[in-house]
């Protein structure tokens, strides 16, 4: 009892000091050094970052340019199956950190003439993170998208992805003709530190890249498009490799794709067998710093023993097998302790931690004006076309440079005369009859590790012509709908639980949720 009567007497003095303390109550509980306010900018720089999002699980299988002998955890584009764990993170991981602060950075910034650049900017890259969605899902949620924390919209409408892709051009093409040199400047800008110049060029990449999406559906459009992306009174297109657009990373700050494969799962990802022969098949300068032999594969980068980089013994991994029936393939070379005896992916070059992830690049984007020129979308004809397709091929082999590495042996220097060997080759020097090919291969190539454009562009143009992978159980809608390819991802399971009537509505609309199942524009043979 005497316990119980203190606690209330303590109390009742508690609650008498605090109300005597009113007038100063807000002063004495501010924290003075706590920001009360975060700038806008902060929020895009980590949209930026977050927009980088890891395509090993089903993109990189499906191109064909890397192979994982196992299923479980990591099965998914490699043996045409279903596994939520490695189709869900990009949805998850885009809306829940990219779109989320890109949307707070339109919010913050939309009514503030002294951040009109920052608000285009983030206008722009959000655009670009839902084209993603959208060709890696369908129907995703867009108008109502990043709005739980502004409007408590948390169950948001699926849209259709013809719709989203008009406010996509729509998104592209103001908020590229908004950017305005003379504005505020944007220093934490990860691409350009705020050059608008660049995010001009940028902007209309994009709208290219976007403007050919509709090449097998509606060619008018897709000119029309294009027409508009080049422009040079608008700001023109990419023009160079330091035009590109990329996220930085470092020593500290390390790459989220190279880091477990430099650990954990180096001995999980095999260089897949049609990237391989198509480079060795040409005598690209490229693989000699893409893939490697190494004698003691499971070593770390100081004992790793001998590493054998010479072009002509490398050998991909084919597709079709996993850890089980693999050893009955043709040509299997066998293992090294635990670690299949194919080419790997070169630790001290395209695997080194400190490496950038590009994300749009000159090389596409000329790739893409050799298309367009072919077309007839610009003036010029095959000669244009002939140009811009050497100069795709000229300015990856140059961007290659970027994952030099710091021993000798692993600087990257592709020299002008190898470069003009190669183009001289007869399958690759540019024939009008056959450019639709020749330029696809070639930006199936310069997207390396860029696997969801590799992936998109590859359903889009049907090139490379790659070998369906037919793994034994594999999901029978690659085959019923998708033309023995996975064409899209399904929806997460957790959107399906919580989003159930949203989710099911666009399933409707979809003609289904499987892997079969082409976004809009892919127009499958």
């Amino acid at each position: 009892m005497t316990k119980n009567i203190y606690k209330y007497v303590v109390l009742i003095a508690l609650l008498i000091g605090a109300g005597g303390c009113d007038k100063d109550f807000e002063e004495i509980n501010t924290n003075p050094i706590e920001p009360t306010t975060l700038d806008p900018v902060y929020l895009f720089s980590d949209a930026q970052r977050t927009s980088a999002v890891s395509t090993l699980g089903y993109q990189a299988a499906i191109v064909q340019q890397v192979q994982i002998p196992y299923s479980g955890f990591v099965a998914g584009g490699n043996l045409n199956l279903v596994n939520e764990t490695q189709s869900a993170p990009m949805f998850n991981d885009l809306y829940t950190q990219t779109i989320r602060n890109l949307t707070a950075v339109i919010e913050m910034t939309k009514d503030d003439p002294e951040r009109s650049n920052l608000y285009n900017m983030a206008r722009i890259w959000r655009a670009y993170s839902f084209q993603v969605l959208v060709d890696t899902y369908g129907d995703v949620p867009y108008f109502e998208a990043g709005k739980g924390f502004l409007e408590s919209t948390y169950l948001p409408a699926y849209d259709e992805a013809s719709v989203i892709y008009e406010d996509i051009i729509k998104e592209y093409q103001q908020a590229t003709d908004a950017l305005n040199p003379d504005g505020d400047v944007v220093p934490g800008d990860l691409f350009y530190q705020g050059n608008i110049e660049q995010w001009k060029k940028l902007g209309n990449s994009l709208l290219l890249r976007t403007g050919m999406r509709y090449t097998e559906i509606d060619e008018a459009k897709a000119q029309s498009i294009v027409t508009t992306a080049v422009d040079p009174a608008r700001g023109g297109v990419i023009t160079s490799n330091e035009d590109n657009a990329f996220v930085p990373y470092s020593s500290i700050f390390i790459h989220p794709m190279s880091s477990p494969l430099m650990a954990t799962e180096r001995l999980n990802y095999y260089v897949g067998a049609p990237f391989v022969e198509f480079l060795q098949e040409t005598d690209d300068p490229r693989l000699e710093y893409i893939a490697v032999k190494y004698e003691n594969p499971a070593g770390t980068l100081e004992s790793l023993g001998t590493e054998n980089t010479n072009p002509e013994d490398q050998q991909g991994m084919p597709y079709g097998y996993d850890d089980t029936n693999i050893a009955s393939a043709p040509g299997f070379p066998g293992k090294i302790g635990a670690a299949f005896a194919y080419s790997q992916f070169n630790r001290r070059t395209v695997l080194q931690l400190d490496r950038p992830e590009f994300l749009v690049t000159y090389a596409q984007t000329a790739l893409l004006l050799a298309e367009a020129a072919h077309r007839g979308y610009i003036p010029g004809g095959e000669a244009v076309a002939q140009e811009y397709y050497e100069a795709g091929i000229r300015a990856h082999m140059e961007q290659m440079e970027a994952y030099s590495g710091v021993t000798e042996e692993a600087i990257i220097n592709i020299t002008p005369e190898e470069v003009a060997a190669f183009l001289a080759q007869p399958e690759i020097a540019y024939d009008p009859a056959q450019a639709l090919e020749q330029i696809n291969e070639q930006y199936w190539v310069a997207s390396f590790l860029q696997f969801q454009e590799a992936w998109s562009n590859f359903r889009r143009s049907g090139y490379p012509e790659l070998e369906p992978i037919n793994y034994p159980s594999q999901d029978p809608s690659v085959n019923d709908f998708g033309g023995g390819f996975i064409r899209r991802l399904p929806y997460p399971l957790r959107e399906r639980s919580v989003n159930e009537n949203n989710v099911n509505e666009a399933i409707a609309r979809m003609g289904g949720n499987t892997l079969g199942n082409p976004v809009f524009w892919d127009v499958v043979d």
